[in-house]
């Protein structure tokens, strides 16, 4: 996936609550706080609960799962109990009143 995908109107989101969105046929959850946006894989690699559905810590910016409370960072998808399982991250702008979303390239090896 190289380009990015219209997923709603910044009024679309609230402040603090994900909202999951299709990005090139999967679902993303996507998050708002202030002028800044973040967007991760929405299942939960656990059982695969949405997460956009979780709570979000305005403090911390973890995201809580709702069925069984595994915590991932809404900023790089970090599971917070094992830092070495992440969730897919995907690059969000903002274009006009558009939320658009991309998935973040690999680095390169």
């Amino acid at each position: 996936m190289s380009d990015f995908e219209t997923v709603g109107k910044v009024s679309d989101f609230e402040e603090g609550v994900g909202r999951a969105v299709p990005v090139d046929g999967r679902m993303v959850a996507v998050f708002r706080k202030g002028e800044e946006w973040y967007a991760i894989d929405d299942l939960c690699p656990h059982m695969g609960a949405s997460l956009a559905e979780g709570h979000v810590d305005p403090e911390t910016d973890v995201v809580t799962c709702p069925w069984h409370a595994w915590r991932f960072c809404i900023h790089d998808g970090t599971w917070e109990d094992n830092p070495r399982v992440k969730v897919d991250c995907f690059e969000v702008k903002v274009v006009g009143d558009d939320v658009q979303v991309r998935e973040k390239e690999a680095p390169s090896k």
